[in-house]
């Protein structure tokens, strides 16, 4: 009998992307993947621990495993990732019940996962660098990730046209920071070449989705690139985290509120149906009350379609975690609730501006008498859905369908 396992697969994109090529590895050793987490020969975890709830979810995954090897339900369990590589000799210390302990997968230009274990076949995700050298003062990833890693634009290709063949529709395109993708590598290759040559190689891939751009990088020709071509979607996400000139010095992202205005009015300007995501962080040390009213009152302003919030979370071994005063966990949460409750209503508002147009919609799933599915206009497990009121649609195609309701994030078409 064959040998069993799963897998758990925490945090972003780029840890799924791991942990399609983790399985793999067990699949060609013999073992039988299942999706279940009950009888199992062996249980990955790959981990996330940049911020404190990414911490505090690992370690119940972890905890949950360790309660179900005790009940005979699991023989082993390997935990993987950014926890691991951050954190290795307290977990070895805290959970000896553990058998394995790896640290986060290398990025490699030999392999790619050829299966989509975790996310529908007609979706995938190729991460094309990894690692940040921006050294943002908040954040622990370069600390866990190093430095920007950049694959070789060749091996990229190689991934780029066998996911075409293989009946992929949408390509989402990750990493910690895009933007920066070659400049470890080329002199003379940036994002912009990158993007020209995959887009020359697709036959059948209708979507490609950037995600993950620095506002600092984003240059007027990839700006254009986006405009004019049909296949990439309108969709840019371009994390702020704030607005505030003295905030985002403290926050090292060599940027400034002019900086940033000047950059969403090119980009809408250029491409005026644009869908702009970003994020922010609110709590930051020392943020005032003007501070972040500014940052409130910038959000009003610009009306992003896509927003998300993070109370900002104190993590060693950053620059950040030093600035005096820290935040009270209460005014944080305060904060926090206003700006999603002012996004909600920036969404609904623009949600409402759909009812009664045509948009193309890709079939993600059914669900009873529904299909759920999105328009180029959200990504997949983070943005707003679509619930398709149609009959005898195929998942993974892409269909015309008018808009007939709104919601705060979703919408309803038929």
């Amino acid at each position: 009998m064959r040998k069993t396992f799963s897998v758990v697969s925490l945090g972003c994109f780029r840890n799924l992307y791991d942990s399609q090529i983790i399985a793999e590895e067990y699949i060609k050793k013999g073992f039988k993947l299942k999706k279940e987490i009950d009888n199992l020969d062996i249980l990955i975890i790959n981990t996330c621990g940049f911020i404190k709830e990414a911490k505090e979810e690992s370690i119940t995954a972890i905890k949950e495993a360790i309660e179900l090897k005790e009940k005979g339900k699991i023989k082993k369990i390997s935990v993987r990732g950014c926890l691991v590589t951050r954190y290795l000799r307290q977990l070895e210390y805290y959970f000896p019940q553990i058998d394995e302990w790896r640290k986060v997968l290398p990025l490699s230009d030999r392999r790619f996962p050829v299966s989509r274990f975790f996310s529908p076949s007609h979706i995938a995700f190729l991460k094309i660098c990894d690692g940040c050298s921006h050294r943002c003062s908040f954040c622990a990833i370069p600390s866990i990730k190093g430095r920007l890693k950049s694959r070789d634009w060749r091996a990229i290709l190689e991934e780029v046209e066998f996911l075409d063949k293989a009946g992929v529709r949408e390509l989402n395109i990750i990493g910690q920071n895009i933007t920066d993708w070659g400049k470890d590598l080329y002199a003379d290759k940036d994002l912009t070449f990158l993007l020209r040559k995959i887009l020359n190689s697709l036959k059948n891939i209708s979507w490609v989705r950037l995600l993950y751009l620095h506002p600092r990088d984003i240059s007027p020709s990839l700006i254009n690139l986006i405009a004019k071509e049909e296949k990439i979607c309108k969709y840019i996400d371009l994390p702020i985290q704030h607005i505030n000139d003295r905030i985002l010095k403290l926050m090292r992202r060599n940027v400034r509120k002019k900086d940033i205005s000047r950059l969403i009015a090119e980009i809408r300007e250029k491409i005026p149906n644009v869908a702009l995501r970003t994020s922010v962080i609110v709590g930051f040390p020392s943020e005032g009350e003007d501070e972040f009213g500014e940052l409130l009152e910038f959000i009003k302003e610009v009306k992003f379609e896509k927003l998300g919030v993070f109370m900002y979370s104190r993590e060693e071994n950053t620059s950040a975690y030093h600035i005096q005063p820290q935040i009270h966990y209460q005014i944080k949460k305060r904060r926090y609730r206003q700006i999603m409750q002012t996004q909600k209503e920036i969404s609904y508002q623009l949600n409402k501006r759909l009812v009664g147009k045509k948009m193309d919609v890709i079939v993600d799933e059914r669900e009873n008498d529904l299909y759920i599915g999105r328009t180029q206009f959200d990504c997949y497990e983070i943005d707003g859905i679509v619930y398709i009121k149609k009959k005898n649609l195929k998942v993974g195609r892409i269909y015309k369908v008018r808009i007939v309701d709104a919601y705060e994030y979703d919408l309803v078409g038929e």
